[in-house]
């Protein structure tokens, strides 16, 4: 009876173990479901919206300039922040305000990301704290799943005269 018992739990403990690495590599590696906070990437991104990141391009090294990616913050590592890719490694970018009369510029050094929100009048974003470590992108995001009358792949920035050609 006992040894009946101890089977099960030890079974069920095994099972338990598998199907968690198999959940973990699936939304360490493949990618998961996000709910975006805040105003930085409206109107592309609305504030409670949900998307589907996937993993697989920071694995491979296929940012491009354009993509929307999830990034641990560099102010707070706690949490994740949802910026668009500006500039890549050896990009010129504008690391001005739009507010501002004198534009100033910048290269983007060897293994960083430029980030900046849709909403630059509300974004903290590489204006604010400077170029971002590649190593810091969790994933990119690549489709929006709520609101359903805005599901689909997401639009082109609504910036982009900030993407500067050498």
């Amino acid at each position: 009876m006992l040894r009946n018992v101890l089977g099960k739990i030890f079974r069920f403990l095994g099972y338990t173990v598998q199907y968690g690495c198999i959940a973990h590599c699936a939304f360490e590696y493949l990618g998961g479901i996000v709910v975006c906070s805040g105003p930085s990437m409206e109107p592309t991104i609305q504030n409670s919206d949900i998307v589907f990141s996937e993993n697989l391009s920071r694995h491979f090294y296929c940012i491009r300039k354009g993509d929307i990616v999830i990034v641990k913050s560099p102010s707070d590592p706690k949490s994740n922040i949802c910026k668009r890719v500006i500039g890549l490694e050896g990009d010129k970018v504008c690391t001005s305000n739009p507010s501002d009369f004198l534009k100033s510029h910048s290269y983007v050094p060897k293994g960083h990301v430029w980030l900046e929100g849709d909403n630059l009048r509300n974004s903290t974003d590489s204006r604010y704290y400077g170029p971002v470590p590649y190593g810091l992108i969790r994933g990119r995001i690549w489709l929006k799943i709520w609101p359903l009358n805005d599901f689909g792949f997401l639009r082109a920035s609504p910036n982009g005269h900030r993407f500067l050609d050498d």
